[in-house]
């Protein structure tokens, strides 16, 4: 499994985050379902999607177990977990390691707005208060 130094995993290539919403969105699947799942949107041959699915979990994005002579995936994280860290990936990168910055930026970009933020502090203060008591 790839992982630098802080325990992060690369990144999901578009590709395989097609997959990743395919095994989140059923819990499992095979090889022939992930496939079939995505057939309108993005067809692939069998040997395609075995490649794909074999990367993920040498990732560390997915786990399988055998049902017969079948691989069934699932994923070892849920997606709002490796959205997450991708988070923190890009602010390390390109925020110099602050969360600010990023937020600012968010702001300042018009990608949330101020009401949004101030909802979000106010969540982040109840929480704190829970785990305060």
């Amino acid at each position: 499994m790839y992982s630098d130094k802080k325990g992060s995993r690369k990144p999901l290539s578009p590709v395989e985050h097609l997959v990743m919403n395919v095994i989140w969105q059923k819990g499992s699947a095979s090889t022939e379902d992930v496939r079939q799942s995505l057939s309108d949107r993005h067809p692939m041959k069998e040997s395609t999607a075995r490649t794909v699915l074999k990367r993920l979990e040498g990732k560390g994005y997915l786990e399988h177990r055998v049902d017969g002579r079948t691989n069934i995936y699932s994923g070892r994280e849920a997606p709002d977990h490796v959205a997450a860290r991708g988070v923190r990936q890009i602010v390390d990168r390109l925020c110099g390691g602050s969360v600010e910055r990023l937020l600012v930026g968010m702001v300042e970009n018009e990608v949330v707005d101020a009401r949004e933020l101030s909802d979000l502090a106010r969540k982040i203060a109840r929480m704190k208060a829970r785990k305060e008591e």
